[in-house]
């Protein structure tokens, strides 16, 4: 069975009513629900978590994980999006 993987994929990103702020080339973009972010630096910063959990609100999509290659030990963590409860 084949895994479809996207790299560089083209979302829509969007504002919290919907109206469209651009668009954001994903890493990878696997089977259409999960965004993999990749970096390459010595130590995994707040700064790409936040960049990561930002493009799972902006595109709406729940999954993510954020990968890096660049340090001595391999990094991955998944993100999972949970839906803001409605007043």
């Amino acid at each position: 069975m084949r895994s479809k993987v996207e790299h560089q994929h083209l979302l829509c990103v969007r504002d919290e009513d919907g109206t469209p702020l651009g668009d954001y080339y994903a890493d990878l973009f696997i089977e259409d629900c999960l965004i993999a972010e990749l970096k390459a630096t010595r130590t995994v910063a707040p700064e790409h978590t936040a960049q990561l959990l930002g493009y799972l609100r902006a595109a709406r999509v729940r999954d993510g994980v954020l990968i890096n290659f660049g340090s001595p030990r391999f990094y991955i963590k998944k993100f999972i999006l949970e839906p803001v409860a409605s007043p």
